[in-house]
């Protein structure tokens, strides 16, 4: 198959009339919808901006590949849209991209569909190539390059190593889509170890699956291996060998500085049980990262459910109770799957990925099964954790245990000494420490209800700043969890706090751009209209571009917005049952919505103000 059978004259815009980010998104699913490609535009836009929060797709070199592979996709296809002053896109250099290919994968494609769509990516690593499209007159001299540019990508595309040279290294590229930054990556580690004179093979961990796999003898033989990837890759395998782990766009952005340093000798040696024997940075064999793994695999059953639950509140707040002269039997169902069921499941899924992140596949069991009895037996939140990182190094601990079993019985050991054992353990020593748990918890709960007005306001101060400070990083993570804990616990205080100070830094930024237009750049004037929406539905993220490019005025003021709603929630009374959603749950709130969005303009209004004085003016 080749790339033209995807990319057709309907679904090229040689000119983009959009001059954000934003709407370059909106312009080419609209392309791809009026050419029939799509069975759901809005859940394929969707999918497309849950991908640009993982990592822009601006890649640089005035290149972006948004791309999606979801079931709202009717035939598979590309969209190409040029923009001949460039846009602002986020992108990697900081540059506007001039040539954006938007990529819409079906959840069922096959591999030759996935294998062509990818193999776009690879050709757009060419300056020569990249300069014809920008250069191209009509639709037809675009996709007649593309085909010349192919048919030689075609000819010399070989599974083989693609440089030698006296240093063998050996690299794994993949990413969550799994279409373009893999194959990109894996083109430019090419590309710079034959320039270097550096003997290389790369593994492509792509929607197709894992292609060129790294054999024992390869490993064996290598001098490093580059991991780029930020997706699961095999680890175990690179056990005792010196082991570079970093995400996949350093491997498009910094090929040479990856080989360098691979062949360096300084490359700290690779532990099987997933850690690097030095604290590197690039490592990712963490308390957090396990942490993490379990809470945004949580996520879904938490937003999904908290919305349900806050839908079932329309009716009214007891509506869901067949005893209340209020019920309502809608009210009921909704509260049964969001409440009852979806909500019921986030703590055991929470320890289940903890423990997978930790001792891989056979964690998840032990994991859910302690998950369950935190759940069950009131450990809530706190026990969850506690299950996950349990079981998942008492499997650790137990494959070191079995490590000398025979061979003709290792196929036993997954199969019925890790579920048995693992689970047994892990559920004897929870049983044992959820009752002490369980009242902790309501002692925790009863402080919490009990708190006088001043040290509810200080909490709610330090729960707003925490969503501002680092905006979807470590910090901002952290308060979420913790009340995310307190709704479980029957406590909604503090989230309405915490949902708060996440829903200041985008309106506040979207708030200075109106009011101080000259200390703005037009891109990020453009960008300030999007924070209203992202504000408006507690997508904190919305300000991470402006804090990036200028943290030392931007983070200050947005943290001291976020801190006074946050602390101006807990001194008005507010609780919030619903742990998402933004101004789309306010009817859920404990408490005046109306003070409680003034808690939220006030703190908007002073970060507006604090950018306004802190910024400088812009030429």
């Amino acid at each position: 198959m080749k790339i033209s059978d995807l990319l057709k004259r309907d679904t090229i815009v040689l000119e983009l009339s959009a001059t954000t980010k934003q709407g370059v998104i909106e312009e080419l699913v609209n392309k791809l919808d009026s050419a029939r490609k799509l069975s759901d535009k809005n859940l394929f836009k969707e999918a497309i901006l849950a991908r640009e929060l993982q990592t822009t797709t601006g890649i640089g070199e005035g290149i972006a590949i948004p791309h999606a592979k979801t079931a709202a996709v009717r035939t598979p296809a590309i969209a190409f849209g040029r923009s001949t002053a460039g846009v602002d896109y986020d992108s990697l250099d900081g540059k506007p991209s001039h040539l954006v290919f938007m990529i819409a994968a079906s959840e069922g494609a096959n591999n030759e569909h996935l294998e062509t769509l990818s193999r776009l990516s690879t050709l757009l690593m060419d300056t020569d190539f990249r300069q014809t499209l920008l250069e191209a007159k009509s639709e037809a001299d675009i996709i007649n390059a593309i085909n010349e540019k192919e048919a030689e990508k075609i000819a010399e595309e070989t599974n083989t190593v693609q440089a030698k040279g006296s240093k063998k290294v050996l690299a794994v590229t993949g990413c969550p889509t799994g279409i373009a930054h893999t194959y990109m990556a894996a083109d430019a580690l090419k590309a710079k170890a034959k320039e270097l004179g550096i003997e290389i093979k790369v593994e492509t961990n792509g929607s197709g699956g894992v292609k060129n796999r790294l054999t024992e003898a390869e490993i064996a033989e290598a001098d490093a291996i580059i991991v780029a990837a930020d997706t699961k890759v095999e680890m175990n395998r690179f056990s005792g060998k010196p082991v570079i782990q970093t995400g996949v766009t350093d491997g498009i952005r910094k090929p040479q500085q990856l080989l360098e340093e691979a062949i360096s000798g300084n490359v700290p040696l690779f532990k099987g049980s997933g850690k690097s024997t030095e604290n590197s940075g690039s490592s990712k064999g963490s308390f957090y990262k396990h942490l993490m793994n379990g809470v945004s695999n949580m996520l879904p059953f938490v937003v999904g459910g908290g919305i349900l639950i806050a839908m079932s509140f329309l009716f009214g707040i007891h509506s869901a109770d067949p005893n209340h002269p209020s019920y309502h039997p809608i009210a009921e169902m909704l509260m049964t799957i969001g409440g009852g069921n979806a909500f019921h499941l986030m703590v055991p899924v929470l320890a289940a990925f903890i423990a997978m992140s930790i001792a891989d596949r056979p964690g998840f069991a032990p994991g859910m099964v302690g998950g369950l009895i935190a759940a069950t037996g009131g450990g809530g939140f706190l026990g969850g954790l506690i299950a996950g990182f349990l079981a998942g190094y008492l499997v650790v601990f137990l494959q070191y245990l079995l490590k000398n079993l025979p061979r003709s019985i290792e196929g036993i050991k997954t199969i019925l000494l890790y579920p048995v054992l693992s689970i047994l353990f892990t559920g004897i020593v929870m049983l044992g420490i959820v009752g002490p748990l369980s009242s902790f918890n309501r002692m925790l709960e009863g402080w919490l209800g009990g708190m006088g007005t001043t040290n509810a306001i200080f909490l709610g101060i330090i729960l707003g700043a925490m969503m501002a400070l680092d905006m979807g990083g470590p910090i901002n993570k952290a308060a979420f969890t913790f009340g995310i804990a307190m709704i479980d616990a029957g406590n909604f205080g503090p989230h309405a706090a915490i949902m708060a100070g996440g829903m200041v830094p985008p309106l506040g930024i979207a708030l200075a751009t109106f009011m101080f237009k000259r200390k703005f750049t037009k891109q990020e004037r453009d960008a300030g209209k999007t924070n209203i929406i992202m504000g408006a539905s507690f997508i904190t993220e919305g300000a991470i571009p402006f804090a990036a490019a200028d943290p030392a005025r931007v983070i200050p003021s947005i943290v001291v917005g976020s801190a006074i709603a946050g602390g101006l929630s807990m001194l008005f009374n507010i609780g919030l049952p619903a742990p998402h959603g933004g101004a789309l749950v306010f009817w859920t709130l404990e408490g005046s919505w109306i003070l409680y969005t003034l808690a939220i303009l006030i703190g908007a209004f002073v970060s507006a103000l604090m950018l306004g004085i802190l910024k400088k003016k812009v030429s």
